[in-house]
């Protein structure tokens, strides 16, 4: 070996000490200065680059730059400008053991391969962060691109690790993974279905983030507050969270709530059960009470002149209320519900409002249906809008001498 390039060991060699450990007295020294320069370098840069971005974020409007300083982008990028110091120096360092500059060189480089992965990885959490401002981007699975762009950066810097550490070039190790394709596609099967599910997601627009979402099968019913590669994380409304995988969204069904809150009311479907022994013809004194009710005196006066007209055509017997034609209780207060829901102030007149009488029940009720809009789709608003209009229907049944029906338990 020839140490006459080492100030250290030429001083140590006057001094009649082992030239090999001379050599490594020197090495241990110099290694040492040099590391110190690099951490010198790695703040200093630090520094320069967080002030700068700090004062370019003053003065412009975007939040960029801000979002950068979060994702720990000047940490990163101070990292590799010691890489490229070192890379220049080793070589004319270690000039006496080729074997040494080799694995130097070769940590190195890895090194550097492993900062550039953390440098792509802020600039992508800098992407993310800027696009979920944006109007257009906010409710995208974002998170879901971001990490698949991760895995690839992930797998070509593993790819050119093994070729540096191998000194093999990279085209051996991608022919390598295409004899390997059916294990990778087992070994990633997840998360190859989570990417395809999510561009099936996004341009399908079928979930964005802040729907409302309900999936029976997995007791998942509230907002979406994620989409990834992998899953998909629902806020139930006890804010407990459902989590589940992402590709299922595609292969199961679920219901979206968004079409509802996207419209101009929120659905309001609920029956009163109505006792069919209550149900009769109405006689000519009960009619009389019932012009005093304004929502419906209207109506009474034309159905009775319609209905007289057509029995006196058909000359029924009226000695008999069934012959002919007549108006019932329910039917009135049917009419009355839909005149009440027309004229609710906070019931939607741009969508259907009807009250319709369904099929009669195992137990012999009749159920009367009320299907309306609210105005208010906020949920705790709609629930009381919903109580207040049956708190009335139900209180009007006595006008109409109608009863609710009950189920009488019989204890033995």
């Amino acid at each position: 070996m020839q140490y006459n390039r080492y100030f250290f060991i030429e001083l140590l060699n006057d001094q009649d000490i082992d030239l090999g450990l001379a050599w490594w007295i020197d090495f241990f020294i110099i290694s040492f200065l040099l590391l110190g320069i690099s951490i010198l370098l790695t703040v200093s840069s630090k520094l320069i680059i967080r002030s700068f971005l700090k004062k370019l974020s003053k003065r412009t409007k975007s939040h960029i730059d801000d979002y950068l300083l979060s994702s720990k982008f000047p940490l990163y990028f101070s990292r590799i400008i010691p890489y490229f110091f070192l890379l220049s120096v080793v070589p004319l360092w270690i000039i006496d053991s080729p074997y040494t500059t080799s694995v130097v060189l070769t940590s190195l480089n890895i090194y550097g391969i492993i900062v550039t992965i953390w440098i792509f990885r802020s600039i992508f959490q800098t992407l993310r962060s800027f696009l979920l401002t944006l109007d257009s981007f906010k409710d995208k699975p974002i998170d879901s691109y971001i990490q698949v762009f991760m895995l690839l950066i992930w797998a070509i810097g593993i790819i050119v690790v093994f070729s540096i550490i191998t000194g093999k070039e990279i085209g051996y190790f991608l022919t390598a993974m295409g004899a390997l394709s059916a294990v990778l596609l087992l070994v990633f099967k997840d998360t190859i279905l989570g990417f395809v599910a999510s561009i099936q997601i996004a341009a399908n627009d079928l979930v964005r983030i802040g729907d409302w979402v309900t999936m029976e099968k997995y007791g998942a019913d509230g907002d979406v507050i994620e989409i990834n590669l992998s899953t998909v994380k629902i806020q139930n409304f006890d804010k407990t969270i459902t989590t589940i995988p992402t590709y299922n969204l595609i292969s199961d069904s679920f219901k979206n709530w968004r079409g509802m809150a996207e419209s101009a009311g929120r659905r309001i479907k609920r029956s009163i059960l109505i006792s069919t022994t209550s149900i009769r013809f109405l006689e000519s004194d009960e009619l009389e009470q019932l012009y005093q009710i304004e929502r419906i005196s209207s109506y009474l006066s034309e159905r009775t002149i319609e209905i007289n007209q057509d029995n006196q055509m058909l000359n029924s017997d009226k000695s008999l209320a069934i012959n002919g034609r007549n108006l019932t209780n329910l039917g009135v207060y049917r009419q009355y519900v839909e005149n009440y829901l027309k004229t609710h102030p906070k019931v939607s007149d741009q969508l259907i409002v009807m009250c319709r009488q369904l099929p009669t029940n195992e137990f012999g009720a009749t159920p009367l249906e009320v299907y309306a809009f609210s105005h208010d789709k906020e949920w705790v608003a709609y629930e009381h809008l919903t109580a207040d209009i049956f708190d009335h229907l139900f209180a009007a049944l006595q006008y109409f001498k109608l009863e609710s029906f009950e189920i009488h338990c019989v204890s033995r």
